[in-house]
């Protein structure tokens, strides 16, 4: 009995063998022919979208990597993928050919890129933009040398952003050449600033109104208050002789009540302060604005003229507090 289970028993060993070697090289002959026929890549894909194919994906990342790394452009801080490339591992006919170079230039167009440069500034506004900071420091150091005798808020930015269009620098020597023209006209700008605060403060202010702006400069050919043949009652108003079409400002903020021709005052703008201060722009030639519409101090509103009962090209200004005139000159022209 044992000898037949023996027997048996080695019968079908050797049937196993046998049907796991004709396996292997069933395999084995397949396998042959799927290399023959085709050969090992990776497909390359984003969010999905499938790029193409690469032989070898640890050198294709690190050709991405110094590809995009090594950008050209100037004054990059730092540069990310925004979605990382995926990798799939595929049997592929051998006619099928690595697309290496578009499949970087996809990647590429999906980077977070920051950019830095460096701002010099005066008085905290920016006159030059460079890209180190060394030049910047060169920068700072020659105006300090050409402008000894003057006190100068310098300072220097480092500045960021993701648009390359604001980085607009400019090379060093360039820089060094504009920079003392430029710091002299932004000096003048902050003198007239300061000079212009200075004005504005010396001005008078009624019912809390700050008058900011005189209407024209020119001469006074009548004052308030006098009687004269044109006229049938004492001169409620201030004249200002000027040439015809002189510009005409507003001297505060305020809101238009009308701007219309009204008899003996031609071409009148009334402007409504607020707190009972209105002003009178009379015999103008031409009206910029509209009724209802919101002026600022110094806005031309008008031009000077001669409309209405009047002998020559000059400005009427009336200043009315509560409805009632008042001498302009108390407040302008002293």
């Amino acid at each position: 009995m044992n000898f037949i289970l023996k027997r048996k028993l080695k019968y079908y060993t050797i049937q196993i063998l046998k049907y796991i070697g004709i396996t292997i090289s069933t395999c084995g002959f397949i396998m042959s022919m799927v290399i023959i026929k085709n050969k090992p890549m990776y497909k390359v894909s984003i969010a999905g979208t499938e790029l193409g194919y690469v032989q070898n994906k640890q050198a294709f990342e690190q050709k991405v990597k110094e590809s995009i790394l090594q950008d050209e452009q100037k004054n990059i801080d730092n540069i990310a993928i925004k979605t990382n490339p995926e990798y799939e591992l595929e049997f592929v006919d051998r006619t099928i050919e690595t697309k290496e170079e578009p499949i970087i230039e996809t990647v590429k167009q999906d980077v977070d890129i920051t950019y830095k440069y460096y701002e010099l500034a005066l008085n905290n506004e920016a006159i030059e933009l460079v890209d180190t900071l060394e030049e910047a420091e060169d920068l700072v150091n020659k105006v300090k040398d050409e402008n000894q005798e003057k006190e100068l808020d310098l300072s220097i930015v480092e500045k960021y952003t993701k648009k390359l269009e604001e980085v607009t620098t400019n090379e060093l020597e360039v820089a060094k050449n504009d920079i003392q023209g430029k710091v002299t006209k932004k000096l003048e700008e902050i003198q007239k600033q300061k000079e212009e605060e200075e004005r504005i403060n010396s001005m008078p202010i009624i019912n809390g109104i700050k008058l900011a702006y005189v209407p024209i400069t020119g001469t006074i050919t009548s004052r308030y208050g006098v009687s004269s043949r044109i006229r049938s009652s004492n001169h409620t108003g201030l004249d200002i002789a000027a040439s015809k079409g002189t510009p005409i400002k507003v001297v505060a903020n305020g809101t238009v009540i009308s701007a219309s021709y009204q008899g003996s005052y031609g071409n009148l703008v009334k402007i409504d302060h607020g707190n009972g201060l209105e002003t009178w722009y009379a015999h103008t030639s031409k009206m910029y604005v509209s009724q209802g519409q919101k002026v600022e101090a110094g806005t031309v509103i008008a031009a000077v003229g001669s409309t209405g009962n009047s002998t020559g090209a000059h400005l009427h200004l009336e200043i009315r507090i509560n409805g009632e005139h008042v001498n302009p000159q108390n407040y302008l022209y002293k």
